[in-house]
């Protein structure tokens, strides 16, 4: 009979074996429990930990799901857990690289990031924020009127620690260097407050990041439909620009500051304006520089762009009129010069909003980005991608406001 029994469960885990799909995901959910690391944790994650402790597959790092130095079947039951949503505490990974553990459920959280609050209001969880920073102060009039009156905890940053520790929270959402997280985890240790760095503004890494969230504020169905709904307007774009050659691509030059006297400060490799210039289907002139270098206009005249991206000089959501955008515009073709440049001669001198080309929604300016450097891509219309983002997201109606100047030829 022993016999038997065990020819029955080799059978069994034999098959198992055959049948575990392998991860083929576009990131790997940093969640210790993610036994097969892919981009979910799932019954998926249980078999493979099963296998783990019978020693038909070899361990991963995120099989450890309790996260104590073994593997057994307390991870089994850990994994379960979170798969119900019932779990005690979660261990992650987070941005800053750092193993974390969140004790759960996490009902008080401060925010210090616009993009940290967004995230959390797009889960359905904007009542869980118990404190902010001053650094969003002018967002609360538009994105979330939720936070007006809430408790602030310092500049745009963790500055004042005995005012977080007052509200009590379960966890701070910060940065990963300012200040520095090492500083803000011995700060708030003694008082047992969970410090998570997820700063939201990567999008190599913004959809990891969002599923984090999910898990660890039990909204994993709103980050995986959000999630959903990136994908589908990243697809299209992607399948747009595989289609292009290098030669149709166009040679973009991203401006950030100008100082009047020459000095121009931009986005080079590593940058994460980069990364959306390339996904768009441009190229940055200033691909081989480090990621936020200064030029002078001379090189900028050697480079000779096609197309120019002025980013918003102020922190505004958009803007009513076109007064200021038309002198913006007419300030940079007016440079010493600067009216030999391509982008000058062929009225390719766009400004746009900061609001739309980072954080949560971003997919925004990514179509928007898409539609200057390409206007005979149709298949995406950025003003409808905002109005979903708004409506079905945050809850908020699409303003009457300018996000880009000029706007692109649709």
């Amino acid at each position: 009979m022993k016999t038997d029994t065990f020819v029955g469960m080799t059978a069994i885990v034999l098959l198992l074996c055959c049948t575990l799909p392998v991860a083929a995901s576009d990131y790997t959910l940093g969640i210790f429990g993610n036994a097969n690391e892919d981009d979910t944790i799932n019954m998926q994650d249980v078999t493979y930990t099963e296998l783990i402790i019978l020693e038909y597959r070899d361990k991963t790092e995120l099989t450890d799901a309790k996260h104590d130095g073994k593997i057994n079947m307390q991870d089994v039951t850990q994994i379960e857990l979170v798969i119900l949503g019932k779990e005690k505490e979660l261990t992650l990974i987070d941005t800053a690289d750092r193993i974390v553990t969140v004790k759960k459920p996490v009902e008080r959280i401060v925010v210090v990031s616009g993009h940290s609050a967004e995230s959390v209001k797009l889960l359905g969880a904007i009542d869980k924020i118990v404190g902010t920073s001053n650094g969003i102060q002018e967002k609360k009039s538009y994105y979330f009127p939720e936070l007006v009156g809430k408790p602030t905890v310092g500049g745009w940053f963790v500055e004042d620690y005995e005012a977080i520790a007052s509200l009590e929270p379960d966890m701070v959402i910060t940065y990963a260097k300012w200040p520095p997280i090492s500083e803000v985890e011995e700060k708030l240790d003694p008082f047992g407050i969970a410090v998570v760095a997820l700063e939201f503004t990567n999008p190599e890494i913004l959809r990891e990041e969002i599923t984090k969230l999910g898990y660890i504020i039990d909204e994993k169905e709103n980050a995986r439909e959000y999630n959903d709904w990136c994908e589908e307007y990243e697809d299209s774009i992607t399948n747009f620009v595989d289609e292009l050659t290098e030669e149709e691509k166009p040679r973009v030059f991203l401006e950030v500051r100008f100082n009047g006297m020459g000095e121009i400060s931009t986005y080079g490799s590593g940058s994460k304006a980069n990364i959306r210039c390339t996904t768009a289907g441009g190229r940055n002139i200033a691909v081989d520089l480090p990621a936020y270098p200064k030029v002078d206009a001379e090189w900028i005249l050697e480079e000779n762009p096609e197309i120019i991206i002025k980013y918003s000089p102020t922190v505004i959501w958009g803007w009513d009129n076109t007064e200021e955008l038309e002198t913006i515009v007419n300030d940079i073709k007016s440079r010493p010069g600067w009216d030999n440049l391509n982008a000058v001669k062929n009225g390719r001198v766009y400004v746009v909003v900061n609001e739309i080309t980072e954080g949560p929604g971003s997919i925004v300016g990514l179509t928007y980005w898409t539609k200057i450097f390409h206007p005979e891509f149709d298949l995406v219309d950025p003003e409808d991608v905002y109005r979903e983002y708004l409506d079905e997201f945050l809850d908020i109606e699409y303003p009457d406001l300018i996000f880009v100047y000029p706007e692109p030829t649709w």
